[in-house]
């Protein structure tokens, strides 16, 4: 009874969470320092509809839906990455940046921003950054993603990542230390998560498509790993293929997420739990919802970053902090009167 279960509750949750990520998409495009009426809107669509952008709505729901999609794309990515990592770890607690990923992506892009200034070989030494650190710790906790700790959780690989996490933590403040005013701010405000020069790319999306169909023909087996890791051998679980795999998803989106926003926090931890907590923990419904959720909080939380003080910007990821806080207490409460 459990799959036809699922796939009932699939039909309904999912088709109202595409509906809302359409919604939050349009809002998006319309709020601003500028809002669009309407007309506008219809007027900026048919513009990039003919491969032009030469009036300001046309212009201003070029930039706006750029940015949108991006935070989606983003907010998806690391909402996935998430719940793999609370699959791999069996750790209530982990998030996309508890193994230090985040921290080698850090290293790469601020080195970027402190010795050169375009904005793609940013990216690409922030993502360069992530894969080298998440390469260590293949390397460094071989062992547990084999499977040799089946009975508890993988103590090795957690215990590296927060070392490796610290290592990186200070190199980030050592640039920060020695970079001129001239480039702190800008280095501070990726640090901290910050959509305001995010570029429109097919990667992010190609990374998070790949990532969620490989979770999804996964999902009964990181179903049993979660729940039964002690037997999940003997229940046919292929363990140590599925924790690699987990582990090299969980990294490259994590590398993806970071390299076009900086660190935004809360969404890879707070969103798997909301959903989890409304939704139940299979995860043949939990991945799907817990993406198009993770993409609607970030989509949603950007403008507000954009709108609270406009025309200037706040970094996105104070506004997922400021969210997630009291959302996450509330959810730790609600479940420990249970």
């Amino acid at each position: 009874m459990a799959a036809p279960l699922t796939r009932r509750r699939a039909w309904r949750v999912l088709p109202v969470l595409v509906l809302l990520a359409l919604l939050s998409l349009l809002g998006a495009c319309v709020v601003g320092s500028i809002a669009l009426t309407p007309s506008q809107l219809l007027e900026g669509l048919l513009g990039l509809t003919r491969g032009g952008s030469d009036s300001l709505a046309a212009s201003l729901l070029d930039l706006r839906l750029t940015r949108a999609l991006t935070a989606f794309v983003t907010g998806g990515t690391l909402a996935l990455a998430g719940v793999m990592m609370q699959a791999l770890l069996r750790n209530p607690l982990a998030d996309p940046y508890v193994l230090g990923i985040s921290g080698g992506s850090s290293v790469g892009a601020l080195a970027a921003m402190l010795f050169f200034s375009s904005w793609w070989m940013i990216d690409a030494a922030a993502f360069g950054g992530a894969l080298m650190v998440a390469f260590l710790l293949f390397v460094l906790a071989y062992r547990d993603l084999r499977g040799g700790v089946a009975e508890g959780n993988a103590s090795l690989l957690l215990l590296t990542g927060v070392i490796v996490g610290a290592g990186c933590g200070a190199l980030v403040t050592l640039m920060l230390s020695i970079a001129p005013d001239s480039r702190l701010r800008g280095m501070v405000f990726w640090l901290i998560g910050d959509l305001s020069a995010s570029q429109l790319s097919w990667f992010p999306v190609l990374v998070l498509v790949a990532a969620l169909i490989f979770a999804m023909r996964a999902a009964r087996s990181i179903n049993v790993l979660a729940l039964h890791a002690d037997v999940a051998a003997t229940l046919g679980v292929k363990v140590d293929g599925l924790r690699q795999g987990l582990f090299v998803c969980s990294a490259i989106l994590t590398a993806s997420a970071v390299s076009s926003a900086g660190s935004i926090g809360f969404v890879g931890l707070v969103v798997p739990h909301a959903c989890r907590f409304a939704l139940g923990s299979d995860h043949r419904l939990l991945l799907p919802a817990a993406t198009l959720s993770g993409g609607i909080f970030l989509l949603l939380a950007d403008t507000l970053a954009r709108c609270v003080l406009a025309p200037q910007q706040l970094p996105v990821g104070v506004i997922t902090a400021l969210i997630g806080v009291p959302i996450f207490l509330l959810q730790l409460h609600q479940i420990y009167r249970r």
